[in-house]
Parts: structure tokens; sequence; C-alpha cells
């Protein structure tokens, strides 16, 4: 027979057994509950997950007066021509080491052709690197200078929403012929990106210390406002005129993020430019 002091150590023992199984029991619900609720993309079940994709805007900037298609691989993602210095807004697409290819009007013969990436993240080696997955990047069809065949260049897009009362641009010589300029506000004595040669995006890091993958392609924050641009050529500093004005009394609105870009004009050795507006 047990003792009233065997009988109380039975008891409590049988208790707190039967305490731990139910806190096992909670603690497991619980972390299968919060483990539901994590928003990392391989922790949502497989039939739920949202594509991934790059998001890319589409820009012509050949030096030919005619529309183009932007295709990757075989599969076309512009679903209408995008005209001489057009551009497409944010499409979604295949992203790391993909082929971009253009077709110029109702053709289906690839003017342009360049395969992207080796890595579906940006790398410092083996490049050009490619779309990557929920970034925004902008792709430009261009004229090849020192080959037949043209090409395509890539920048990702810092989408970073600029300070109050300020705006955000980049700048890219991209007219065929042109020496490396300067470009700045008019009347500033300080230009915003210096030395910048054709193909290239004002103030890139291209490579060591500081290359990251919006460093190929940087945007900087200017003050909202009107105002008027001005390029010269970094040999001499004598001004480069702009076709039709096109850089003049340009509104730069808070919040804003652009691309401006120099081009040829068909038949022409005038220069124009161009703006992108990202947002």
């Amino acid at each position: 027979m047990k003792s009233l002091y065997q009988f109380k150590k039975y008891s409590l023992a049988k208790l707190i057994k039967s305490h731990k199984f139910s806190l096992f029991l909670f603690l497991f619900v619980l972390l299968a509950i919060t483990s539901c609720k994590k928003t990392d993309y391989l922790d949502i079940n497989a039939a739920s997950r949202p594509p991934l994709a790059a998001h890319i805007s589409f820009v012509n900037a050949l030096d030919v007066n005619e529309g183009v298609q932007f295709w990757t691989y075989i599969t076309q993602v512009t679903k209408t021509l995008v005209p001489l210095n057009g551009y497409t807004s944010y499409i979604d697409a295949q992203f790391g080491d993909v082929q971009i290819n253009v077709t110029q009007g109702i053709s289906t013969s690839y003017i342009v052709s360049r395969e992207f990436g080796n890595s579906a993240t940006f790398t410092a080696t083996g490049g050009p690197n490619g779309p990557i997955a929920t970034y925004y990047q902008t792709v430009f069809a261009i004229k090849n200078t020192k080959a037949t065949a043209d090409s395509l260049i890539l920048f990702y897009d810092d989408l970073t929403a600029p300070a109050s009362g300020r705006a955000k641009i980049r700048f890219v010589n991209l007219a065929p012929g042109a020496p490396n300029v300067d470009f700045g506000i008019t009347g500033q004595s300080t230009p915003l990106f210096t030395n910048t040669k054709y193909g290239n995006a004002g103030g890139a890091i291209l490579s060591g210390t500081g290359l990251n993958a919006y460093s190929i392609g940087p945007f900087i924050t200017v003050d909202a406002g009107t105002v008027s641009f001005s390029v010269i050529k970094t040999s001499d500093q004598s001004s480069i005129a702009i076709a039709n004005n096109q850089l003049s009394n340009i509104t730069l609105a808070a919040g804003k993020i652009y691309t401006i870009y120099i081009n040829g004009t068909p038949n022409s050795t005038n220069i124009g430019a161009t703006i992108i507006t990202h947002n």
C-alpha cells in the first residue's frame, strides 16, 4: 500500500509528464502556424507561388527610323512596335541566362541578338550580367559602332524614391560618333557627369571597388524644378548642340526618376536627346 508521500510523488510525476506532452504539442502547433506565415518565396506552396520574373523596360535607341520588337529567345515580349527612341513600361520577362533578340518592322529575322548572364544574380565576373528576378532593369537596343551587327546593353534601375523635393537622373551617351562628353545643368560650374563615352552611363563603376548591380548605370539626385541641360565635349569643353532644344526647359518632378540619353538622328549628323520616366 502506497504511503501518502508516495501517492503525492506519483501524482506529481504524472501531472508533470502530462503537462510536458501538452507543452510539446502546443509548441509544435505554434511553430507550424508561424512557419506558414513566412513570406520567404520557397516557404510558399509551389502551386501558390507567384512566378519569378525580371521587370524590363525595352528601349529602341537604334539609329534607324523604324519600330522594333523585343524577344527573349523565341518568345516575343513586346506586343506593339517600339518606335525609334521609344520605350516600354516594365514588362515581366525571363531572367538569368537569356538571349535577347530584336526584330524590325514585321520581319521575324533578328537584327540584334545578345546573350546575357551566366547567373541568376549579379556577378563581378563572367558577364555580361543578365536580367535578375524581381529587379527592375532597362535594356537598350543600340548601334554598335565597332562592328557590323548592332547590340544591346542593360542597366539595373534603382527605383528607391529620392528625398522630398528631389528627383533622380541618369545620363547615357548613345549618340553614335559622339565623343566623350560631360553632362550638366546649364549655369552650374560643375557637371553632373564627366567623360562619358559612347555606350556608357555617366558615373559608371564597371570594375573594382564600388562595383555592384546599380553602379553600372547609377542615378544621382538633383533638385526638382525646371532646368536646361548642357552636353559638352570632354576634350575641349566645347558645347554640343542638341537638335530641337530637346534638353531645354525640362521639368523634373519631385519624386520622379529619369534616364536622359543623347542619341543619333537617322540620315543626319545631328544629335538628339530622349528622356525616359521610370516611375
